[in-house]
């Protein structure tokens, strides 16, 4: 791991650690995800409103996972298309967590979110579907660079955009934890980390108050 510090990114409580997961960790990490992505799937959820199809794959692991139904954007238990428990969490995700999270309590999800080809991409939006909002989001990204961009508390605050590169870890904290961001795009063929190319994003998030916390 580099542990050199983070880059400023100009907006307190988003700090982004540039090549934090070194090339063998990348390595050993994708080789972690290959059994649990076999019990877990990647599928493509579909928007709650409209059924449209999102334009790029997703599954989750830990004990709860992040979903899209009908219902609207929530925590379930099981996968939505076997309806298989979520496989746990690599000890290697934890270990991140533990060194940048700076939180009392270990992540119950890690939301994976597989991008592919030039249309992948992920609309501005806030992580709030958590209990736990004193808790931060950890974004850690392997494969191809992507172009990240975040904003303010609205939608229509202004925005501006980083690239995120295989390795680097993003943490939205507060004050940023309900910052507006998404994906713009990825860059085809800037990393050869995944055979298949594309981009594999990781988001650690803690749902759940901690017991006693209140």
């Amino acid at each position: 791991m580099n542990l050199s510090g983070a880059l400023e990114t100009g907006f307190e409580g988003l700090t982004l650690y540039p090549g934090w997961i070194d090339p063998a960790a990348q390595r050993a990490l994708v080789a972690a995800l290959e059994p649990a992505l076999a019990v877990a799937p990647p599928y493509r959820p579909l928007m709650p409103r409209t059924r449209k199809p999102w334009s790029i794959h997703q599954t989750n692991l830990g004990s709860l996972g992040w979903l899209s139904g009908e219902q609207g954007y929530f925590y379930g238990e099981r996968h939505p298309v076997n309806d298989a428990p979520w496989p746990a969490l690599p000890p290697a995700l934890l270990d991140i967590w533990s060194d940048l999270a700076g939180y009392e309590a270990p992540p119950e999800c890690c939301l994976v979110n597989i991008y592919q080809g030039e249309k992948a991409r992920m609309g501005l939006h806030q992580d709030r579907d958590e209990m736990a909002l004193d808790a931060p989001v950890l974004s850690i990204s392997l494969g191809d660079t992507c172009i990240f961009r975040v904003g303010g508390f609205a939608r229509s605050d202004r925005t501006k955009s980083f690239r995120l590169a295989s390795g680097d870890v993003m943490v939205l904290g507060d004050p940023s934890r309900l910052r507006f961001h998404g994906v713009d795009r990825i860059i085809p063929g800037s990393s050869q980390l995944l055979e298949t190319g594309g981009r594999i994003n990781l988001t650690l998030r803690r749902v759940s108050e901690p017991a006693g916390s209140r």
